[in-house]
């Protein structure tokens, strides 16, 4: 997670499921910040879910 184009916060986890979670949870606890960005990347595949 970026605020203000700044790393503030990330996370791995492997498994899928729990990446879906935490990037849902994130995003209903983080999303409203001034200049978040909130990205989940599946970095096996290259897809990147934003």
């Amino acid at each position: 997670m970026t605020a203000s184009g700044r790393l503030v916060m990330q996370g791995w986890w492997e498994s899928e499921e729990t990446a879906r979670r935490k990037f849902t949870s994130w995003v209903g606890e983080y999303g409203s910040m001034p200049g978040a960005r909130i990205t989940l990347t599946d970095e096996q595949r290259g897809h990147t879910r934003r």
